[in-house]
């Protein structure tokens, strides 16, 4: 092999990882500095995350105006930038920007507050993994059961470099990405690979007055668990001491109910 080449090719093969890492509670949250810390002796860091809390944007685009980003603090190993769009803006316009190679992983959170159950279709932090996982990247969400400002993450650092060691080691199928959440306990009793939470939100509006006018509302809700003794799901790990794993599939097909619907619509 030619010097030139050999040299390139070494180059390649003593790269660390690369990591990109945005989250929905803005740049500023303690989750993502928290992220940032446990992660670091894995590889290389990107982050490119919004620049104010961006929660229940689940995948949304900004589209009626510019976005803006700008060089937050740029270390031996870790480049941080802030963004004035959404989650998943933020990972497309860091591919499109920033990066000068492929990630080797996607990371959103840690969140404030769990993911777990129907909240996967909400989360901006779920947002930030789906476009990992649309881009062909080894994704996966962090999320902790405490919606508190000053949360105690430390419990969740351990685990979190494991799984994403794991991940960056083994690779995850196509369209298919992690959904991790931790309850919040310094006793964490180890790891469950869970199904999804069957449920819905209820009492999802909070009536106040402003001004004299009565139609406003704030979102509040509680989320109603409608299979509360399957030990398989995600919210029974949570309510039990356990790490929540759940593999979650960016294909919404209904596989199932293809040959039915082609009875219905595709005659003879």
């Amino acid at each position: 092999m030619p010097t030139f080449a050999l040299k390139i090719k070494m180059n390649m093969e003593n790269q660390r990882p690369l990591i990109l890492i945005s989250n929905d509670d803005g740049i500023i949250a303690k989750g993502i500095s928290e992220l940032i810390k446990f992660l670091r002796p894995l590889g290389e860091i990107v982050v490119m995350a919004p620049d104010a809390p961006r929660s229940g944007n689940a995948s949304a685009l900004t589209v009626t105006e510019p976005i803006h980003y700008q060089l937050v603090r740029k270390d031996v190993g870790l480049t941080v930038y802030k963004c004035s769009g959404s989650p998943v803006d933020c990972i497309k316009l860091a591919f499109h920007t920033v990066l000068d190679r492929k990630p080797d992983l996607v990371v959103g959170g840690i969140n404030h507050g769990d993911n777990s159950a129907v909240n996967v279709h909400y989360s901006g932090t779920m947002g930030v993994v789906i476009e990992g996982c649309l881009k062909g990247v080894p994704s996966i969400g962090f999320s902790l059961c405490s919606h508190e400002p000053n949360a105690d993450f430390e419990p969740s650092g351990p685990y979190i470099r494991e799984i994403a060691r794991q991940v960056l080691e083994k690779g995850l199928p196509s369209l298919t990405c992690l959904n991790v959440n931790f309850p919040d306990t310094k006793e964490l009793k180890g790891v469950k690979i869970c199904e999804q939470s069957k449920g819905q939100w209820t009492n999802e509006w909070e009536n106040f007055a402003h001004r004299g006018d009565t139609h406003y509302y704030w979102l509040t809700g509680e989320f109603q668990n409608t299979d509360p003794d399957n030990e398989k799901n995600d919210h029974w790990a949570l309510d039990n001491g356990y790490v929540a794993v759940t593999p979650t599939k960016v294909d919404v097909t209904a596989y199932e109910l293809i040959d039915e619907l082609k009875t219905w619509f595709e005659g003879n």
